[in-house]
């Protein structure tokens, strides 16, 4: 097999997994969700945006000194103990498929802004975005180097309509505004009580730069493009949030954004015209697929650096010809159809908003067992604590129930691991 097929991704192709598979869908809502907070909302995604650096350097340190091994999940398994690996790569592999159902939904809301019969109903919402899962599953399937490309091209294309909005801001700053448009509005003041709430809900949408250190066996110089393509990606990625999201906040009043639900499409369309709204649409569609790829792709790949740590049965691990872990790939892709067609059945936006926090709590949980390994190894140990303490603290920010269920969900697991430990012992007999 070629060093192509096995390490596909150079720096570039690792920048957009990271870049990727942070801003997604989310970054063309979220303004919404921080309608009215002012300062404490700028602070949080300062604050978020630290604390996803710090855990950054955290999980590129254990790569670093690693770099045989297929990934940080692998690394921490190594180094705390083959059960603290399984249930973190677990509960990342469920958060993954989980997250997949939501952001798939996600564009078929989207696309439906486009082509309205794709989303017509909510019965027609749940085709779409299963279909968008399915017609993933095939790319990634069918080889790495092409759902690379891929990435490539719709995270060059989903940071346009990003680039439109610092361009709008910036000539705001430049001619003082208007009267229709002033630069500031009124806004809240700083709220100290509110600042966790704040800043995990800023962390549940930077949730998801650990890509290039799980997939780190698929790049090539890992400890060199792992931590390079991580924290510019992570740089870039929160740079982007706290600037669109921010000068949204701050330019447009809190009760016309709390009442959209498309505000970066409705602050370019009072710049630049109504036309903008089908054009953001566009571009929050190709976010979102760009997104879920990512996603997609490390179904795939979290289980296989599992097996091959020996922390999970070999037939999860067994591959196709392009050297792709096919069962759970495509396990966890029909796990988030099923629970696209929950959602439709019965009490879908309580089960999809649920889910979504439920997924932030169990994608944290890697951030805290990095820090651990890395205090473990005695590598950046002051950044790895402060990296720790931020981590439990955003989870603590989820709440009781979202945290409890995380670790429900990495309990699952151990069965799974007693398997694979019998069966090499089976082996070895």
């Amino acid at each position: 097999m070629t060093t192509d097929t096995v390490r596909p991704f150079g720096f570039w192709t690792a920048l957009a997994l990271v870049v990727g598979g942070v801003i997604g869908a989310g970054i063309y809502v979220v303004p919404t969700e921080f309608a009215g907070l002012g300062w404490t909302g700028a602070l949080a995604w300062l604050l978020g945006g630290a604390g996803a650096l710090l855990i950054g350097r955290v999980l590129t340190a254990l790569v670093a000194a690693r770099p045989d091994e297929p990934g940080v999940i692998a690394v921490i398994g190594d180094v705390l103990g083959p059960i603290p690996g399984v249930l973190v790569g677990w509960g990342a592999w469920v958060s993954y498929w989980c997250a997949n159902a939501y952001i798939a939904l996600t564009a078929a809301r989207y696309a439906g802004a486009l082509v309205p019969g794709l989303a017509a109903t909510p019965l027609r919402q749940t085709i779409t975005a299963c279909l968008a899962i399915v017609a993933l599953s095939v790319l990634n399937l069918s080889g790495l180097k092409g759902a690379g490309r891929f990435q490539v091209l719709t995270t060059a294309l989903k940071l346009l309509p990003l680039v439109a909005v610092i361009a709008i801001l910036a000539g705001m700053a430049l001619t003082g505004g208007s009267a229709a448009h002033p630069v500031v509005i009124e806004h809240a003041s700083f709220s100290l009580g509110g600042l966790l709430p704040a800043t995990t809900l800023a962390m549940v949408a930077i949730i998801g730069f650990e890509s290039a250190s799980i997939a780190a066996e698929r790049i090539r110089d890992p400890e060199r493009n792992v931590p390079r393509s991580t924290m510019a990606g992570i740089a870039l990625a929160c740079l982007l949030y706290f600037i669109v999201c921010t000068g949204i906040t701050f330019t447009v009043p809190a009760a016309r954004l709390a009442g959209s639900t498309a505000p970066v499409a409705l602050f370019i369309a009072d710049h630049w015209g109504p036309w903008a709204g089908q054009a953001v649409a566009a571009f929050a569609v190709i976010s979102s697929i760009g997104c879920l790829n990512v996603w997609v792709m490390l179904q795939g790949e979290v289980p296989l650096g599992l097996v091959r740590a020996g922390l999970l049965p070999g037939w999860l691990g067994r591959t196709n010809d392009k050297d792709i872990a096919s069962a759970p790939l495509v396990i966890a892709s029909s796990l988030a159809c099923g629970l696209l067609l929950l959602a439709n059945w019965r009490s879908g936006a309580q089960i999809m908003d649920f889910m979504l926090k439920l997924t932030a709590v169990s994608g944290t949980w890697i951030y805290v067992f990095a820090a651990l390994a890395a205090l473990r190894l005695r590598l950046v140990p002051a950044v790895a604590t402060l990296a720790l303490v931020f981590a439990l603290a955003i989870i603590a920010g989820a709440g009781f129930e979202a945290a409890w269920l995380g670790v429900a969900l990495m309990v699952v697991a151990l069965p799974l691991y007693a398997l694979a430990v019998r069966g090499t012992r089976g082996v070895v007999a």
